[in-house]
């Protein structure tokens, strides 16, 4: 059965890097686009990041754009968010997901996805 599985997650300091990546069993990732979303406790899921399937068209939300970069090995079957300098809003659980089209992860469609990795804490002291 195809699965995501998430990694990376952890507890820093204001300003310091985390990356996080996101495992892909089965042949699900390579021709699907892949996206980054967290949530926090009592709210909804929110969209942070997305790449294409080749890897040439990415998409941020305005909070990370400029400190998050979104990337992707498709040889490896695993995707990367590159998280510099972490804020203490950043704190959430982040999930990965995939889809085929690349509009339905931009547009947050939570519903319309293929697939959900389980998320990883990243939790940003102030």
């Amino acid at each position: 059965q195809a699965q995501l599985a998430e990694s990376g997650g952890g507890l820093v300091q204001a300003g310091d890097s985390l990356r996080l990546s996101c495992a892909a069993s089965g042949d699900i990732f390579s021709t699907r686009a892949m996206g980054w979303f967290r949530q926090v406790a009592g709210k909804e899921r929110e969209f942070v990041a997305a790449i294409s399937w080749s890897g040439g068209t990415t998409y941020y939300s305005r909070p990370v754009k400029g400190r998050f970069t979104v990337s992707r090995d498709n040889a490896k079957n695993t995707g990367y968010l590159q998280m510099n300098n972490l804020k203490h809003e950043d704190t959430a659980v982040y999930y990965c997901a995939l889809d085929e089209v690349l509009s339905t992860v931009v547009d947050g469609n939570l519903a319309g996805m293929d697939y959900w990795g389980a998320g990883t804490l990243v939790t940003v002291s102030s």
